[in-house]
C-alpha cells in the first residue's frame, strides 16, 4: 500500500506550520505502508496542482493531506469537504477567493472515505486528544480536501480525507489563551492516524458517536 501525505507550506504570517513539520518526521513505513510525503503551497488551485502530479507519479492508494488549524486543542480528523472557496485572508499568492465553486463538475460536497472515526480512537489511545471534525472551513484546507477526494474519484481506487492539527507551543507565545499541542505529540497522533487508515483498509470504520450538537 502507498499513502501519499501532504503538509501545507507555513500561511498567515506564521513561520512554521505545524502541518508540514510533522509530515517531514511521520515514519517512512508504517503497518508495512509505504508512506510518501509532500509540501503543497497554501495556494488556492495551484496547492491541487502539485498533488494532481504526485498522484500520476506515484499512484497512491491513499490520500492524506494535514493542515494547521490554530486555536484547536485537538487533532480533528475532517469529515466532509464542501464545494465552496470563501477565503477569510488571502493565501500565500494573495488570492482571496470569495462564495467560489472549486470544481464546476463537482459533487456539492464530499465525504472522507477513510476511516474516520477509527483514526480517531487510535490517537486517543496514544494518550492524544482527537475527535471527529464536521467542517473543513472554506479556505485552502477543505479546498484541498476537495481536490482530493475529487481527484480520488477521477484516477479511482483511491481514498482520501484531511486532519486538522493545532498550533505549535511556539506559535502561541503571543496568543493568549491559545491552544497548542507538541511537535512529539502531533507525529505521533499522525502515526496512529495512519496505522488507523492501514488496519482498517478493508473493514467498515467504527460504530461509534462522532457528532457535534452544534
Amino acid at each position: 500500500m502507498k499513502i501519499l501525505v501532504t503538509g501545507f507550506d507555513p500561511f498567515g504570517g506564521e513561520k512554521t506550520n505545524p502541518a508540514i513539520e510533522a509530515v517531514k518526521r511521520i515514519d517512512e513505513n508504517i503497518e508495512g505502508a509505504e508512506i510518501i510525503k509532500l509540501e503543497i503551497p497554501t495556494v488556492f488551485n495551484k496547492s491541487a496542482d502539485v498533488v494532481e502530479e504526485k498522484i500520476k507519479e506515484v499512484n497512491p492508494d491513499v490520500i492524506l493531506s494535514v493542515g494547521q488549524a490554530g486555536g484547536r486543542y485537538d487533532i480533528t480528523v475532517e469529515r466532509v469537504a464542501i464545494n465552496e472557496d470563501d477565503a477569510r485572508i488571502a493565501d500565500n499568492e494573495g488570492n482571496q477567493p470569495i462564495d467560489t465553486k472549486i470544481r464546476e463538475d463537482g459533487e456539492a460536497a464530499y465525504f472522507a472515505s477513510i476511516p474516520i472515526k477509527a483514526i480517531v480512537e487510535e490517537i486517543k489511545a496514544e494518550g492524544i486528544p482527537a475527535s471527529v471534525s464536521n467542517s473543513a472551513g472554506t479556505f485552502v484546507c477543505n479546498h484541498i480536501m476537495y481536490q482530493d477526494l475529487y481527484l480520488a474519484e477521477k484516477y479511482g481506487n483511491i481514498k482520501a480525507g484531511f486532519i486538522h492539527v493545532p498550533f505549535l507551543p511556539e506559535q502561541v507565545l503571543d496568543k493568549k489563551n491559545t491552544s497548542s499541542m507538541s511537535l512529539e505529540d502531533i507525529v505521533k497522533g499522525l502515526n496512529a492516524a495512519i496505522r488507523a487508515i492501514v488496519k482498517y483498509d478493508d473493514k467498515k470504520d467504527l460504530n461509534i458517536t462522532g457528532g457535534a450538537t452544534h
